[in-house]
C-alpha cells in the first residue's frame, strides 16, 4: 500500500528528539521507572519496559541510570511517583492533538498544557474528543533504499498488520501494540533495523500545513512539547518545509 511522503517529517522529529538529549534522557527514566512499576522489573516478561530500555539504549543513556529507574519503578529504590495522564485538544484549524503526560502534580501539569493550547491558537478538548481520530499501535519506519519486497515479506510473516511505502520510498510497518515486541524481533533478526520504532497513536487522517498556518501550528506543537511533564504528542498535522 503507497502513501504520500512523510520521511522529511520522519527525519526533522528523529533530529529534534536527537538535540535534546537530555531532556530525553529525564522522559525515557519516567517511562522506565514507570514501566517496572506497573509490569515489574523483568524486561523479557515487560515489554513496555523492554521497549524503553531499547529506547534508552538507542539515547546512549548510561546503564546506571537505566538501572536505577527499574528499581525505583519496581520498589527497590526510593523516588517520585510518577502518573500517566492524556490530555486532547485541537490546534490551527481544528488539527487534532493528544498530549501524553507522566506527572507528580495534576494540576501544575493541565494548567501548563491549557496555557500552551491558549497562547499559541489551540483550545483544550475534553476526554475522548480527538482519540477516536487516532489507532493505538505499534509503528516501525524503515529508510528509503530498504529492500521492499524482502522488508513486507518478512513483516507478514512475522504478524504485521500493513506495510506501508511512501513516495520517497520509506517503508512503514503497522502492528497491534501487544504484537509489537515479537515483531521488532523478528524484524532485526532478519536484518531489518527500524530509524524509529514505537507504540503510537496513529492518525487515521492527516491535515497538511503550509505557509503561515504551517509555522503557527509548529509554534504550538513545540510549545506543548517542551513542557517537562509532557512524554509523547500525537498529532494529525503534516508540516510541510
Amino acid at each position: 500500500m503507497a502513501g504520500h511522503s512523510k520521511w522529511a517529517n520522519i527525519k526533522h522529529k528523529k533530529a529534534a528528539t536527537d538535540a535534546k538529549r537530555g531532556k530525553i534522557w529525564t522522559r525515557l527514566i519516567k517511562e522506565i521507572t514507570v514501566a517496572a512499576r506497573m509490569g515489574g522489573g523483568d524486561i523479557d516478561a515487560n515489554p513496555r519496559l523492554r521497549l524503553a530500555v531499547d529506547k534508552a539504549s538507542d539515547a546512549n543513556m548510561p546503564k546506571d541510570n537505566v538501572t536505577r529507574a527499574i528499581q525505583r519503578g519496581s520498589g527497590g529504590l526510593e523516588g517520585v511517583n510518577y502518573e500517566e495522564v492524556r490530555y486532547e485538544g485541537y490546534g490551527i484549524n481544528g488539527a487534532a492533538i493528544i498530549v501524553d503526560c507522566m506527572t507528580d502534580n495534576r494540576i501544575r501539569t493541565v494548567a501548563e498544557v491549557r496555557h500552551a493550547f491558549s497562547k499559541f491558537g489551540g483550545n483544550m478538548g475534553t476526554e475522548g474528543s480527538v482519540a477516536f481520530m487516532f489507532k493505538h499501535c505499534g509503528q516501525l519506519l524503515f529508510a528509503p533504499g530498504t529492500n521492499e519486497d524482502a522488508l513486507m515479506e518478512a513483516a507478514l510473516e512475522a504478524g504485521a498488520e500493513d506495510v506501508i511505502t511512501d513516495d520517497e520510498g520509506g517503508i512503514e510497518v503497522i502492528s497491534a501494540p501487544h504484537d509489537f515486541a515479537a515483531l521488532k524481533g523478528a524484524l532485526e533478526k532478519s536484518g531489518f533495523k527500524a530509524e524509529m520504532a514505537e507504540i503510537i497513536m496513529k492518525p487515521a487522517t492527516e491535515t497538511v500545513f503550509a505557509g503561515d498556518d504551517a509555522i503557527k501550528m509548529q509554534k504550538l506543537l513545540d510549545a506543548l512539547e517542551n513542557l517537562d511533564d509532557v512524554q509523547e504528542i500525537y498529532s494529525n498535522a503534516v508540516i510541510e518545509d
